[in-house]
């Protein structure tokens, strides 16, 4: 038996995995370079920060993602005890305090017995032992370079991007109106109604704004600029279309502007940010615009006139392995067993699928270091699927994915009642699976 783990990076995947592994038995050495060295996107000490919105989506088991939760849940996840313990409301999705949520991993991670945490910056790997790479999308670039030409992996970038903040008392609510869509649980959510022309003055100021120039360490990989979907900003996704928009983030069926009693022509949502309501984002509205050019812009929106702009939206580079052929589906290299990899980097997308990658990982890698046989999770789970296709690809380029049904298996008799009956029969499925394995997965 190992007499330690090495995990790299304490963000969601890595503390995932060391909390993981801590609760094994296994000791656990947990690198994070935080404080003496931050990424351009982080600002906090603490671990599993929140750089992007402050949302974990869905919490419905009918969603992929509200599935995936479940699942983590069920396997006593660190990231959703702090998630459940630190929520703000935000209707049928999930979504926390991100001071609270950060602070939360940090205390359970500290203050476990089988876990030493070492402030330092990794640049390569240590020299024996079981080891997880955790160090995520903002990789260092030292320890970049030695993943790409140390490891063999190569490497890829894409680029994410962040939504804005605003101070809740500078929202204007003699125009703005709280609702949930369909009136679907609390209304939870602040909206900006728009009409016609105001969504017209809006979006032409909006797709010809000034971006932000890409910063230093940038540069390099600019040539190589995609966007991943799921995190497209704003002004890119209102350049697709006039209205783009109004089927995307600013759509405004299902919601009632009480003072004239009918659907708006665009509506904007804003989502609570901390529990006490103090603080705002704006749904959907990723940004690369120059930090003067969002106060211009986003100030067009009804409601938000006045707005205070407590963070403005950034955007960072991002870097993911070309994983298949490279990993397998406990995430441990092909060529090297004893390493393992967790979070985005693997090329799953999204904070749930970053968590549930390091929580398989750090399962997989105490058992290594106890030397048990590894724990390939089926694809009737959705925590399963994830890692298979992490494993496996699909047709064509690999690229981020989220949590979806499109990769967990389906029912093997159709199910009658449409997609949600569907999607009820995957979730139940995936559930009675994973409690039928909970004995082995414990181990």
């Amino acid at each position: 038996m190992a007499e330690y783990i090495s995990i790299l990076g304490a963000g969601l995947a890595g503390s995932e995995a060391a909390w993981q592994a801590a609760e094994r038995g296994v000791k656990v050495r947990l690198y994070e370079m935080k404080p003496i060295k931050y990424t351009p996107a982080h600002h906090a000490p603490t671990f599993g920060e929140l750089v992007c919105s402050n949302s974990l989506r869905s919490d419905a088991t009918s969603n992929a993602v509200g599935l995936l939760k479940e699942e983590m849940r069920a396997m006593n996840s660190l990231i959703m005890q702090a998630a459940d313990a630190t929520r703000v409301p935000a209707g049928s999705a999930l979504a926390v305090d991100r001071v609270l949520f950060s602070e939360f991993i940090t205390d359970h991670i500290r203050n476990h017995p089988n876990i030493e945490v070492i402030e330092a910056e990794c640049d390569r790997l240590p020299d024996d032992g079981v080891t997880v790479i955790a160090t995520g999308p903002l990789t260092s670039d030292p320890m970049a370079d030695y993943i790409r030409d140390q490891l063999g992996c190569g490497g890829l970038h894409f680029f994410d991007a962040a939504a804005p903040i605003v101070d809740a008392e500078s929202i204007n609510m003699d125009v703005a109106f709280f609702a949930s869509r369909y009136d679907k649980g609390d209304a939870d959510y602040i909206n900006c109604p728009m009409t016609r022309e105001q969504y017209d003055t809006f979006y032409r100021a909006l797709v010809s704004a000034e971006e932000a120039a890409l910063k230093e360490f940038d540069r390099e990989t600019q040539k190589d600029l995609t966007v991943f979907e799921g995190c497209m900003p704003v002004e890119v996704m209102a350049r697709r279309g006039y209205d783009t928009l109004r089927y995307g983030p600013l759509k405004p069926v299902g919601l009632i502007d009480p003072r004239v009693g009918k659907e708006s022509y665009a509506v904007v949502q804003l989502r609570k940010e901390n529990k006490e309501g103090t603080m705002y984002n704006l749904v959907g509205f990723q940004t690369h615009l120059t930090f003067p050019e969002q106060r211009r812009v986003f100030r067009l929106i009804p409601g938000l006139e006045n707005a205070e702009f407590l963070r403005y939206g950034v955007m960072h580079r991002n870097t993911y392995l070309n994983s298949p052929g490279l990993l397998c589906a406990d995430y441990s290299m092909l060529s090297r067993p004893n390493v393992y990899f967790a979070g985005q980097m693997t090329g799953v997308e999204g904070y749930v699928e970053s968590a549930a990658s390091g929580l398989v990982a750090g399962i997989n890698a105490s058992r290594r270091a106890r030397e048990m046989q590894p724990l390939i999770l089926p694809r009737t789970t959705m925590t399963g699927a994830m890692a298979l296709y992490v494993q496996n690809g699909s047709v064509g380029s690999f690229v981020p994915m989220n949590a979806n049904f499109g990769i967990i298996q389906m029912p093997e008799k159709k199910v009658k009642g449409g997609k949600a009956a569907r999607n009820a029969v995957i979730a139940e499925t995936a559930m009675a699976t994973i409690q039928e394995l909970l004995p082995e997965i414990s181990k």
